[in-house]
């Protein structure tokens, strides 16, 4: 069976192994502090890949980690969902990408350690070695980590695959607003959004500015997130504004990352746009309720359960 015979969406992007630790009480700087200390893995690439793999979306994710213990578990753990990273860089003698924090009684950072010195062994002949996957897959996911390689994919693959962007933050989106034309899909939020239009968002007339301006360069599908306010968004058959109503928080870290997973889910399964706003929103919904980045029952069938019960507001442009 040839690679294009079952059609996959492909990430790129790094895979991070994070240590935190809890305080119980009245933290102490130069002290042993009694706590907890959680393990889980992240990034936002990863997080991605394993939200739509969760989905039973055919995912292949390629990053790059060390011959540790950290990078094996990464993998072991990527088995669990059928996420397929047999394609990425495994680096001899070098760390997997870590984050280590310390948070005090109030969940405050104190202090935090970022190792991620092994990024730089991502070349361009590395992703030349992987032409054959990138130019069969339906789509990539790309973020803004490792500019200088973004701009290398894009250039070197441009018309062989639809790229999607997620933006990660408005400081690293910022190094790469010439490669906006590029890309097939992007997704910033309202502070993204602004650093690439140049403008402003402050009411709806704005943010539809914001999307005829990225229509203008290129892009095919604009999504929008507005936190609170839903998600705009606007291709070549419609525009509009989709909302949900009162989702309860809990957590909101990680709820770009599975959004942007809802995107690829009906990209793959071929939803009209409305219908993957709102299967989008309903997984960072799911998402926002659980304190963990990645909601440990996420999946299908707690989609379908959340789109069901979910209440919209569409407002149709």
């Amino acid at each position: 069976m040839s690679i294009k015979n079952e059609p996959y969406i492909l990430v790129f992007g790094v895979s991070v192994y994070d240590i935190i630790g809890f305080t119980y009480q009245n933290y102490k700087p130069q002290d042993s502090n009694p706590g907890n200390v959680r393990v889980s893995f992240g990034g936002v690439s990863r997080n991605i890949a394993e939200n739509m793999a969760r989905l039973h979306v055919n995912t292949k994710f390629i990053s790059i980690i060390g011959d540790d213990e950290k990078g094996r578990s990464i993998l072991k753990a990527a088995e669990k969902f059928n996420l397929d990273m047999n394609d990425s860089l495994i680096v001899e003698g070098e760390s997997t990408p870590t984050y280590m924090a310390i948070l005090n009684e109030h969940g405050e950072m104190e202090s935090a350690i970022v190792d991620m010195k092994i990024t730089d062994k991502v070349s361009a002949e590395f992703i030349d070695s992987k032409a054959d996957i990138i130019k069969n897959a339906e789509y990539m996911v790309l973020d803004t980590d490792n500019p200088v390689i973004l701009e290398y994919i894009l250039t070197a693959y441009k018309g062989e695959t639809k790229f999607i962007l997620d933006p990660v933050s408005a400081s690293k989106v910022a190094r790469i607003k010439n490669l906006i034309p590029y890309f097939h899909t992007i997704k910033p939020n309202r502070l993204e959004a602004e650093v690439l239009c140049g403008f402003e968002l402050k009411s709806t007339e704005d943010v539809r500015k914001a999307g005829a301006y990225f229509r203008s360069l290129g892009v095919q599908n604009v999504f929008i997130s507005l936190d609170a306010d839903g998600i705009y968004y606007n291709n070549s058959e419609s525009e509009g504004l989709i909302k949900a109503k009162q989702v309860p928080v809990v957590n909101v870290t990680g709820a770009g990352d599975s959004c942007v997973a809802g995107l690829g889910y009906g990209f793959m399964h071929g939803l009209s746009i409305a219908e993957t706003v709102k299967y989008a929103i309903a997984m960072s919904a799911i998402t926002i309720s659980h304190a963990e980045t990645i909601h440990p029952d996420m999946g299908q069938a707690i989609v379908e359960q959340y789109l069901q019960r979910m209440e919209w507001t569409e407002v149709s442009f």
